[in-house]
């Protein structure tokens, strides 16, 4: 436990950048991957429903582009609330800063695991489910999170990052830096960077690998296979914030 409290730490560190997005992203493969078995569509990746927002205004599809509309505003949505719960952490000077966006998370999961076969039929203003909309908001909430711990270099909901990550560190790793008669210029020399290279396979390992078990969860146990997932989160969460509780920090006037 005394561990878990650094990982949402207002300190950071590269290795508790690294520990905290290999969790999230096993997190986020979990709920995505067993998310499309229920709902036949991914939840946290953009880039889909983004386009499908295209297709929709186009093609003059009200349903797709409400779908679409509806999980991009709830994305969004879950992105801004990160930022207001970190930004007053931060102002009230607690240690455990990016822990009340993973509480919330958490919160959130609970209930969805527990009541989730209820919510794939609660009527919403968008053309989708409540579920949905909930996926989304989650996915939002949780990829702010490692992208705020790590200044932008940590992805957990998508992989796209990662992977392309992963193949210009390969091309480097590849490239052949030709010998000539005059020292090349250190400038000019091509190596691969290993520490990113790590990181990124190590994130798309763990989210595929969580998306493994969320499948399997999802099929054999139904949506209360969440509930471990939510665990997870408050066991991160947790520590911290009791580490705040007796100190009731206060924002500074300066």
């Amino acid at each position: 436990m005394r561990r878990l409290r650094f990982l949402t730490n207002r300190h950071r560190a590269p290795s508790t950048n690294a520990a905290l997005g290999l969790l999230l992203a096993f997190n986020a493969g979990a709920v995505n991957a067993g998310g499309f078995l229920v709902l036949h569509m991914y939840t946290s990746p953009m880039t889909g429903f983004a386009s499908q927002l295209a297709d929709g205004m186009v093609l003059g599809n009200v349903k797709l582009l409400l779908n679409a509309l509806g999980a991009i505003l709830a994305f969004v949505t879950g992105a801004a609330v990160c930022a207001v719960l970190v930004n007053w952490g931060r102002q009230h000077r607690m240690h455990g800063v990016y822990a009340l966006p993973l509480m919330l998370e958490a919160a959130l999961m609970f209930p969805f695991g527990l009541m989730g076969a209820i919510t794939l039929t609660w009527a919403t203003p968008f053309a989708v489910p409540l579920t949905v909309l909930l996926l989304s908001f989650i996915m939002g909430l949780q990829n702010a999170v490692a992208s705020k711990t790590s200044g932008g270099s940590i992805r957990t909901t998508h992989m796209t990052g990662n992977i392309t990550d992963m193949g210009i560190e390969i091309g480097k790793m590849l490239y052949w830096n030709r010998r000539s008669k005059s020292a090349p210029s250190p400038a000019l020399v091509v190596r691969h960077d290993r520490s990113r290279m790590r990181r990124a396979g190590g994130l798309v390992g763990m989210f595929v690998l969580g998306g493994a078990v969320g499948a399997l969860g999802f099929k054999y146990v139904g949506f209360v296979c969440v509930v471990p997932l939510a665990a997870l989160l408050l066991a991160l969460s947790i520590p911290p914030l009791l580490r705040d509780i007796p100190r009731r920090r206060t924002p500074s006037l300066s």
